[in-house]
């Protein structure tokens, strides 16, 4: 049987979205961010204190572990962590917010030598953060939104500029007024975040907005299938579509293809990993462009900004990691197919100088 361009499309998402809803929930080794992994780096000098000692106990409280992206950073922040003489103990709400906040309870209660946050919802965690800050726990958030961050180290992909970069594609492809949708969530930082450039985009280069919908679950690509394939069969004549998270992008992607729109319709996520890349560059696939970070770098990266703290060697109290934007045209010139290629192609992607010393190198997965 001849296989058509549209289910060899339909053939890579599917195999992506099952990637990302059955991702492990718990502390993983496993990590979708490259084929194989990378030899550990050499440090030219020994651990510090309060590293050379004992290994340090710090409690990683993650509102989700699911999905490509969130393993991959997961892994990132194991190896690093194991690196450093760091014994990370690993807890993943599934998207409940009760039960991250019951978990982050629980970590300031065994009182660790440190706690990161991935994630989170501001009122839910705020009261819990300030507790450990007066317990005089050492703590790190990634993507939080924090309304007190005394005490504490934020941390967050640049959405500013990710979504940025991603936004000026669209705007170049398909032009000035042109008629698009919008695929989020609200109540998430890094999604309100990147909403408020989206916002500024579409007034500033009079885009016709034609829908608004998304959710986030712990079957997001799943899940946001009908609500796109309703939106297109409401507005078949939109022309572009920004999704700013890779499992929303999927979703959406799959609808475009499901009403036979993938000539007509552009897809722009944020966000990248192996099932991406292979959503993007699947024949006449609809996502043209993301905005990414390399999730286990990133990950990797929240460990070193917090051993530079506890080591008395982080200046700032803010850390925020560089994105690039990536084109399904850059992924085929340079022959990508997954997200090691990536690096290889992209060298910068893998922070390889961001937050590190003589003893403590970035871990590449």
């Amino acid at each position: 049987m001849a296989i058509t361009r549209k289910s060899v499309v339909l053939t890579a998402l599917v195999a992506a979205s099952v990637l990302g809803l059955t991702a492990c929930s718990q502390s993983s080794s496993s990590t979708e961010s490259g084929t194989s992994t990378a030899a550990a780096p050499t440090a030219s000098a020994a651990l510090p204190a309060p590293f050379d000692g004992e290994p340090l106990k710090v409690s990683l409280v993650r509102q989700s572990g699911a999905g490509d992206y969130f393993e991959a950073w997961g892994a990132g922040a194991e190896a690093q962590a194991a690196f450093a003489n760091i014994d990370l103990q690993v807890t993943d709400a599934r998207n409940d917010n009760a039960k991250h906040a019951s978990d982050l309870e629980q970590a300031i209660a065994s009182k660790p030598d440190a706690i990161i946050v991935d994630h989170g919802q501001t009122d839910t965690l705020q009261p819990l953060i300030t507790e450990a800050v007066q317990a005089g726990i050492p703590i790190i958030v990634y993507d939080l939104a924090l309304t007190d961050s005394e005490g504490v180290i934020t941390s967050s992909q640049s959405d500013e500029s990710m979504a940025s970069g991603v936004l000026d594609q669209l705007v170049a492809d398909v032009g000035k007024g042109a008629k698009v949708g919008y695929v989020s969530a609200e109540g998430f930082a890094a999604l309100d975040r990147r909403a408020a450039v989206w916002n500024d985009y579409v007034a500033e280069n009079d885009l016709d907005v034609v829908f608004s919908t998304g959710k986030v679950s712990e079957s997001t690509a799943t899940d946001n299938i009908p609500l796109v394939d309703a939106a297109l069969k409401q507005n078949p004549d939109v022309q572009a579509i920004f999704a700013p998270y890779d499992e929303i992008t999927k979703g959406t992607a799959q609808a475009v293809i499901q009403n036979n729109l993938q000539d007509k319709v552009k897809v722009y996520g944020i966000d990248i990993s192996n099932a991406d890349i292979e959503v993007m560059t699947a024949d006449g696939s609809p996502w043209v462009a993301t905005s990414a970070t390399d999730p286990a770098a990133v990950g990797a990266g929240v460990v070193r900004a917090l051993a530079l703290s506890l080591a008395g060697e982080l200046d700032e109290t803010d850390v925020q990691f560089p994105a690039k934007t990536i084109t399904q045209q850059f992924l085929a010139d340079n022959q990508v197919t997954n997200v090691a290629q990536l690096r290889a192609a992209e060298p910068s992607l893998e922070l390889s100088d961001t937050l590190v010393t003589d003893w403590l190198p970035a871990v590449s997965e």
